[in-house]
């Protein structure tokens, strides 16, 4: 359905139209579904949508490693809601690409077979208890910084989206931030357990909000369109001010040996991603990118009478319809 539409649609926008079309998105209008859009708008925005209801739901694996094993039933709790959170970002995001004219089967397809990506830090390993604070403090808190001005988006189902999804995810952050401070004011070894999970994923973090702006294929058109609001080496940047002085408070040291703040520009220094991994990760060489694709395959496999049970029902139905008329 989806490739059919893309191939149906002229590859020469109307210039009165996207004049037109431009002129609606600088003066902050809502495009809605049923709007006229250029090409390039709705495929970066399924791109975009795709991938950030992907990493909603594969982000649910890393974690649900760890509901049997939390350390007390409250935790468990805890994170048994978070998880069940993450599952719903990723169907009201599901539900806003479908706006567009993209199936959800077809979303789940091109992430099963490598067409469509997921936010890169979901290929490391979870592997202490500390690491569940480490992802919600850490993972959840670049997320927050990337989806909150996603609320002001200029496409309109994907920013009502982001006013539920950043309620949510704002706990998340909390939970996980309470989960590092219970683990860095406890005993010596689990505050060595809560410096070492922030040691693996402070990197991983950095680079969740994808390469720096000189490298980045899709930002500025992006950014004409408001699909984005801000540059990735912006939000980078709002993200290592928000959260070295949180690491502080914990008595934590973030692994950056050239962090530093500077009194003329009022924000932290500090070291380049390295790049090169981020490129390899997204590419499938990550820790976890083979086990993460096989479990995303083998639940769309296992699921497939699900799906062929309500398709034989919903044809019987209709059928039953049409005998009756």
């Amino acid at each position: 359905m989806y490739a059919q539409m893309i191939k149906s649609e002229s590859t020469d926008d109307d210039p009165e139209k996207l004049a037109a079309f431009q002129a609606r998105i600088d003066a902050n209008e809502k495009i809605e579904p049923k709007d006229w859009m250029p090409q390039g708008y709705r495929k970066t925005l399924i791109r975009q949508i795709g991938q950030h209801a992907h990493s909603e739901i594969v982000g649910q694996l890393p974690e649900g490693n760890w509901i049997t094993r939390a350390p007390t039933l409250e935790r468990k709790a805890i994170l048994l809601a978070k998880v069940q959170d993450e599952a719903g970002h990723g169907l009201y995001l599901y539900c806003a690409a479908e706006t567009l004219g993209v199936t959800r089967d077809e979303l789940t397809e091109m992430l099963n077979d490598g067409r469509m990506k997921y936010s890169s830090i979901f290929n490391y390993p979870t592997l202490t208890w500390a690491d569940m604070g480490a992802v919600g403090w850490l993972v959840d808190g670049a997320a927050i910084m990337n989806q909150v001005p996603l609320q002001r988006t200029s496409f309109g189902p994907y920013s009502r989206a982001m006013i539920r999804v950043c309620k949510e995810e704002s706990f998340h952050q909390r939970q996980g931030y309470d989960i590092m401070m219970r683990m860095a004011e406890g005993t010596p070894a689990q505050k060595r357990m809560a410096q070492d999970a922030l040691n693996r994923f402070w990197q991983p973090a950095l680079m969740m909000f994808g390469p720096s702006d000189k490298d980045s294929v899709h930002s500025a058109q992006s950014m004409a369109w408001k699909i984005k609001m801000n540059t990735n080496d912006e939000l980078r940047q709002k993200f290592v001010d928000q959260t070295v002085p949180q690491a502080e408070y914990l008595g934590l040291t973030v692994p950056d040996d050239n962090l530093r703040w500077n009194e003329d520009t009022g924000h932290y220094e500090f070291s380049e991603p390295d790049w090169s991994e981020f490129f390899d990760v997204i590419q499938g060489n990550g820790p976890c990118n083979t086990d993460r694709l096989e479990a995303r395959n083998a639940a769309w496999n296992d699921g497939a009478w699900v799906r062929d049970g309500m398709h034989a029902h919903a044809q019987k139905k209709q059928q039953t319809k049409v005998a009756a008329q």
